[in-house]
């Protein structure tokens, strides 16, 4: 009944696909089949975290139904950007389904690009290791954000930055924090011998990720966090400081813990189950807050939906035996639902 509903659901969203290029729309009307894009993205242009993060589940759908139509549509937005002219090695957010040209150059290990380059790297290990190509542009790709994103702030923490209008901007968003575990996952068979050098780079990015929840009065880290001068792993603007149980720091715990078993990374994992069962829990279930900096602090009444695929799911595993759901055997899609190794 489930592998039904996928092929019937998979064959509503193919019709996004039929744009001049392949890229497909962010949106397409079931009913129609017409599609469009957001309309605040540069220039009608399609996210790279969208198009990018399609890989795994239309892989595996071609596996189960025997059906190649949802792998050749996922690998020719692969064969399409690795032909593309990049900027500094980094791939923008944006590109345009008409044209096949890249809309403003901004570039985010966050928001608008971050599973692109995950699932890169999922692609390489769900493929048991033999979709070389997908872990040659992730090798690519993460060597290039090393050299122009990543920085270390003033006060010794290591960030991942934000490319925008030629300079890079020194904030990172909470969801850039996943990259941490993605290092940690991707440090065996990368280049050079350098997975020692990738295990350390994930610990150093959830030290970082860990500082942004301890320097608030709620132990819960908010949306985005400054490294300006005197303020590190801080959030400034008041849009920045709400909390809204988001995943990502507590994935890269989990993965940190699964690859290194520091005790720390379960310690981290469980002041933060405080914190979310002291602040954001409410009658009905789990509540954002509005500012992680304030003792006081008010609800936005929303229970995200990746609270209980990722959140939760996340801290279950963190303090769960490794021989549950083991990496060997199982990979993770963007929203922590496991696939199997092939």
């Amino acid at each position: 009944v489930f592998k039904i509903k996928a092929v019937q659901l998979a064959g509503k969203l193919l019709p996004a696909f039929n744009t001049p290029t392949g890229i497909p729309w962010a949106m397409v009307n079931l009913k129609s089949g017409v599609g469009r894009n957001w309309g605040w993205a540069s220039a009608g242009s399609s996210i790279l975290a969208e198009f990018g993060t399609l890989h795994m589940e239309f892989v595996h759908l071609s596996y189960l139904t025997g059906d190649p139509v949802y792998y050749n549509k996922v690998m020719h937005i692969r064969k399409l950007l690795q032909k593309m002219d990049r900027p500094n090695g980094l791939y923008p957010n944006y590109l345009n389904p008409r044209t096949g040209r890249w809309g403003q150059h901004h570039t985010s290990v966050g928001g608008l690009g971050d599973s692109f380059y995950e699932y890169l790297l999922k692609a390489w290990l769900m493929s048991d290791k033999m979709d070389t190509e997908a872990r040659k542009m992730y090798d690519d790709a993460i060597e290039a954000i090393e050299k122009h994103l990543i920085r270390k702030s003033n006060g010794g923490l290591t960030f991942i930055g934000e490319w925008k209008n030629g300079h890079l901007e020194r904030k990172m968003g909470h969801l850039t924090c996943f990259a941490g575990g993605m290092f940690a996952l991707g440090a065996d068979g990368s280049r050079d011998d350098k997975g020692g050098h990738y295990l350390q780079l994930g610990a150093e990015i959830a030290h970082t990720c860990h500082e942004s929840y301890d320097r608030t009065t709620l132990k819960l880290g908010p949306e985005a966090f400054k490294f300006d001068g005197g303020v590190e792993a801080v959030a400034v603007r008041q849009n920045e400081k709400y909390y809204i149980l988001r995943p990502e720091v507590i994935e890269t715990y989990w993965y940190m813990w699964r690859f290194t078993h520091d005790p720390k990374y379960r310690q981290w994992g469980w002041e933060a189950t405080q914190a979310i069962d002291k602040y954001c829990r409410v009658s009905g279930g789990f509540s954002g807050v509005k500012d992680v900096y304030s003792s006081s602090p008010t609800y936005d009444d929303v229970q995200q939906s990746f609270f209980l695929a990722e959140t939760l799911k996340y801290l279950y595993l963190l303090f769960s035996n490794d021989d549950l759901l083991p990496l060997d055997n199982w990979v993770f899609n963007t929203e922590a639902h496991p696939l199997p190794v092939l």
